[in-house]
Parts: structure tokens; C-alpha cells; sequence
């Protein structure tokens, strides 16, 4: 079942995707070779808390930190660890904010130090493919407009995507229906309509699409072990183009690459 939002509850999902992307920032500016993620894990719970948010993540059906991080082969739902980055490694930070009674969830990878260029690529195009979903969600078209929009715009540099893991509605939920895929074919899926907040987040393979679960029960990482990339942001459908909730301004004043 699709829960349709009212016009005031998407401002007080805003308002918890401001606290996000400005934790999402205080984690961006610790990114650097040394740096420990357990540390910025720190960080992220103590910025949430102080600005009247929740972590949405910690404790999500056991998940024990506040954020996800994923370097280099992980795609998603890595653990905060005391391992430094080393220069040249990718890592993907996932992050959600409960406030208010509505979640908000973005994701953003970031290369650490100096990082080769066919990486930094497989970031600039997954990133470019989150906007390319972006601009389908609109109401009168599909979910898998935003599918195929994703897929069509990846497969084209030679990338895979992740066909197990899939973005998703927003709400009083962290996860709501409808899935939204990062493939698919056009004219599928659920109808968009006003009212509906999704979470669209590409999760895009340097190598093949294959994923495995680590022991710990909760890291995904590529089967060959290849780099993944993954951006995401809280959408609202809306006539003619959709509105962004979530903000990566924040991470981008601080961070640029």
C-alpha cells in the first residue's frame, strides 16, 4: 500500500532532510586518508541528536550504527570501523533522519585522497544517473521510467546494476511501498502521483552486477570484488518535475572532487 503525503507532511520531511544533509556535511569534512569511520559514525549520532533527530538507521531491524559506510567493493550496509581510509579507496556514506515523525534518507560516495580516474568516472556517472531518475518522477509516469532512466544512462559507460537492492517510498516509514529499481523497462510499475515521496538510489557496479552478503549479516559487496558506487535523495512526485527533498549542498560546500 502507497501512503500519499499531505503538503504539510512533505515540509516536515524537509525538515528532517535539512538535519540529514547537514550531518551528511559534518561526516564529509572528517573524509580524508586516517580517518576512522567509527569516528564519523560518532559524529553523525551526536549532530542528529543535538538538532532533535534520530538516527534512522540505528537499530533498523538490528542494524547497530547510525550510518552505512561502504568503501570501495561494499555497495551498501557496511559498518562503521576503526580501519583508516587509505588514499585512493571510494566510500559510499547512506544516512537517514527521523524527525518530526517522518524519516528522510541520502546516500553520497566520495573518493578519499587521490583516486584513479576510472573510478572517479563510475562516481560521476552513477551520480548523473541519480538525476537522470530524477527527472521521471513526475506525475503520469511510471516507476519504471525512473528504472530504465537509471539503467539506460549506466549500461551505456559499461556498468552494472545491482538488481537486488532497490530504492523505495519514504514516510512515517523509513521504507515504504513502491520499490523503485535502478533497472527496468518504461511504462512499468506503480503510476506516480502527487503525494508520493520515494527514495531513488543507484547502486552501480564497476564490474558485474553479482552481490554477496558478508558474514556480519548486514555488508553487501560485489562478487568480484570490483568498485560500486551510490548516490540517493528523498524525491516528491510532483506535475512537471519533482521536487528533491534531501540536499547534498551541504556535503558539496565541503567537499569537492
Amino acid at each position: 500500500m502507497i501512503h500519499y503525503k499531505t503538503g504539510e507532511e512533505i515540509e516536515l520531511i524537509k525538515e528532517s532532510a535539512q538535519i540529514l544533509g547537514k550531518a551528511h556535511a559534518e561526516v564529509a569534512r572528517m573524509i580524508k586518508p586516517g580517518a576512522k569511520t567509527s569516528e564519523m559514525d560518532r559524529v553523525a549520532e551526536e549532530f542528529i541528536r543535538d538538532h532533535g533527530g534520530v538516527p534512522s538507521f540505528l537499530n533498523y531491524n538490528g542494524f547497530p550504527y547510525t550510518l552505512c559506510v561502504s568503501p570501495n567493493e561494499q555497495v551498501v550496509h557496511g559498518f562503521p570501523s576503526d580501519r583508516e581510509l587509505r588514499d585512493g579507496d571510494i566510500l559510499s556514506i547512506d544516512c537517514g533522519v527521523y524527525y518530526q515523525g517522518f524519516h528522510s534518507d541520502s546516500a553520497y560516495t566520495y573518493p578519499v585522497g587521490q583516486v584513479e580516474e576510472e573510478k572517479l568516472q563510475l562516481l560521476r556517472v552513477t551520480k548523473e544517473s541519480l538525476y537522470k531518475g530524477i527527472d521521471e518522477a513526475v506525475v503520469g509516469k511510471r516507476v519504471g521510467d525512473i528504472s530504465y532512466a537509471i539503467q539506460h544512462h549506466v549500461e551505456a559507460y559499461g556498468y552494472t546494476v545491482v538488481r537486488e537492492l532497490v530504492g523505495h517510498g519514504v514516510g512515517r516509514d523509513l521504507h515504504e511501498e513502491p520499490e523503485v529499481p535502478n533497472y527496468g523497462k518504461r511504462g512499468r510499475g506503480a503510476k506516480l502521483k502527487e503525494g508520493m515521496v520515494i527514495a531513488i538510489e543507484p547502486m552501480i557496479n564497476l564490474g558485474k552486477k553479482e552481490i554477496v552478503q558478508e558474514s556480519d549479516g548486514w555488508t553487501i559487496r560485489t562478487r568480484d570484488r570490483a568498485a560500486s558506487a551510490h548516490y540517493e535523495h528523498t524525491v516528491a512526485v510532483r506535475k512537471g518535475k519533482a521536487e528533491i527533498l534531501t540536499t547534498h549542498e551541504y556535503i558539496e560546500e565541503v567537499f569537492k572532487f
